[in-house]
């Protein structure tokens, strides 16, 4: 029954996920049907960012206050809106409306898969969940990959965004009717104030050892978000593959991190009872090679890009430390509020910087289009992929900065001294 209830929430964060990549499967069908430039589906794609970034800390304050069942169907009932919006549009404005709506309704799934988490299991089983509810995320990433491509070039990605909308408001549905806030015979625990999440979430702001989490997880996510937008556009323009291939490669990442996320997690509480450590080794084994893909750029094989992206997969699990070193840092009846904080650094990241980032591109293109679409030469990829490789850069100084935790809560010791 418990992992039934957690599994509908857990299903349209699927789908939340699933959003963050599509933009870069669809990028050249998106350019044909609206003229878009570099700029412009950077700036669609970073509006998703937006909307979660916003509602992110909110999102915990609804679910507390009005319950999960309730929230968390209102928010796929928006996504799954928006989804549909998007395959409808007939210009930039609604489109931009749709992608606006399908942030907002996505920022309640992950907090509410976590709630039931915690809520329908014994607390022994938060992290190992939190994990679990994390790779779900990755496998959405996989569907937005070679599936949805795939999907694109039977039924066109109008078609395609409509059929991932219905299936979305479906599964609002199930939640709305099957899902329940708490098991039966337990009674629920007092939400807190809103007063009292805003004087948390200050206090949160205010320890200066919530910032270096924030921060590398800003630069990591800037460079991975934006290697989603891109990739399939890249090893279209660069290495002339169907888009349908360049999807399958752009999937590899995210088969890499389905097994090094979970294991990251487990290495760091179980084996190496260290945060810092494996934060800052797997930070710079991922500069390196961020710096082996730019220095290389269009040279490789396709078959050593794909280990490439294979290996940043692999060394890519540091994120799933952000979370428990935020919390362990700060007070301990803060710890959801910390989570929500840092967490919120890397789609600040993602939102920040995918529309300049279309600009480079942009300023870099020669004039040549493909079936109504932009194509960009190899350097222009080059200084956008450099600037990501920057970022992974500063999320590996930022390391250096990272309060050891050892795995549990420090704050009162970090405060004496």
């Amino acid at each position: 029954m418990a992992w039934a209830m957690w599994a509908l929430p857990a299903l349209l964060f699927l789908f939340a996920f699933f959003h963050r990549v599509a933009p870069g499967v669809m990028a050249r069908d998106l350019m044909q049907a609206f003229g878009a430039s570099g700029a412009l589906l950077g700036l669609l794609s970073a509006t998703y960012f937006y909307a979660y970034a916003a509602g992110m800390i909110p999102a915990g304050v609804l679910i507390d206050a009005y319950g999960t069942r309730r929230v968390v169907a209102g928010g796929g009932a928006v996504m799954g809106a928006g989804t549909v919006l998007m395959g409808l549009a007939t210009g930039t404005p609604a489109l931009f409306v749709g992608r606006l709506l399908v942030g907002l309704g996505a920022t309640v799934t992950f907090v509410g898969a976590l709630k039931v988490a915690a809520t329908w299991f014994a607390a022994s089983r938060f992290g190992f969940l939190s994990a679990v509810t994390a790779t779900v995320g990755i496998v959405g990433a996989l569907v937005a990959t070679a599936p949805l491509a795939a999907l694109i070039s039977l039924a066109g990605w109008r078609m395609a965004f409509v059929l991932v909308g219905g299936v979305t408001l479906a599964g609002a549905v199930a939640c709305l009717l099957a899902l329940r806030d708490r098991p039966a015979g337990t009674v629920a625990e007092a939400p807190p104030s809103l007063r009292a999440a805003l004087s948390g979430t200050r206090a949160v702001l205010r320890n200066p050892h919530t910032w270096p989490p924030f921060l590398a997880f800003f630069c990591l996510y800037s460079a991975m978000g934006n290697l989603q937008l891109w990739v399939v556009p890249y090893l279209r323009d660069v290495y002339d593959m169907s888009n349908t291939e360049a999807a399958v490669y752009a999937a590899a990442p995210s088969l890499a991190l389905i097994v090094a996320g979970p294991l990251t997690g487990f290495l760091s509480d179980r084996v190496l009872r260290r945060r810092k450590a494996p934060y800052l080794a797997l930070n710079v084994g991922l500069l390196a090679l961020w710096a082996l893909f730019v220095a290389t750029l269009g040279a490789l094989p396709a078959w050593g890009v794909y280990l490439v992206f294979l290996g940043m997969g692999t060394v890519g699990g540091a994120y799933v430390l952000t979370w428990p070193i935020g919390r362990e840092v700060n007070p301990p009846h803060l710890a959801g509020i910390a989570v929500a904080v840092v967490n919120l650094g890397g789609f600040l990241g993602a939102a920040l910087t995918q529309a300049p980032l279309g600009a480079v591109l942009d300023a870099r293109w020669a004039g040549a289009l493909v079936e109504g679409a932009r194509s960009y030469p190899a350097d222009a990829y080059q200084v956008a992929f450099t600037v990501c490789a920057a970022f992974v850069l500063g999320a590996a100084v930022l390391s250096l900065l990272l309060r050891e935790t050892r795995g549990r809560n420090v704050y009162a010791e970090a405060g004496r001294r």
